[in-house]
């Protein structure tokens, strides 16, 4: 056997002779609303929970300064997924489906 002809066996069996890959209900409503929100509020959210952690470690309070500062990271990253959505879509049958 070939390896092209290997590696096309692979895939139909691992998918099943299924090649649909589209999101699911639940992910496209997520993506849908937040579509509507505007990039600059995580980032904007996400630099603010920076600044609180700074304010209050400079207070005393190391350990709530600590979890405030925690919470940056999965805002901006969620704000960089919220782009892409925005930019490149999830699902190729639903591209450019969303108003900006």
């Amino acid at each position: 056997m070939e390896t092209k002809e290997l590696v096309r066996k692979a895939i139909n069996t691992a998918t099943n002779g299924k090649h649909d890959h589209s999101e699911g209900k639940v992910a496209k409503t997520i993506e849908q609303q937040t579509a509507k929100l505007p990039s600059d509020l995580f980032l904007w959210v996400g630099l603010g929970c920076l600044a609180a952690s700074v304010v209050t470690g400079l207070t005393g309070l190391k350990t709530v300064a600590t979890v405030v500062g925690q919470f940056a990271s999965p805002i901006l990253i969620m704000g960089l997924y919220n782009k892409l959505v925005k930019l490149e879509g999830s699902d190729k049958n639903t591209k450019n489906q969303f108003v900006y």
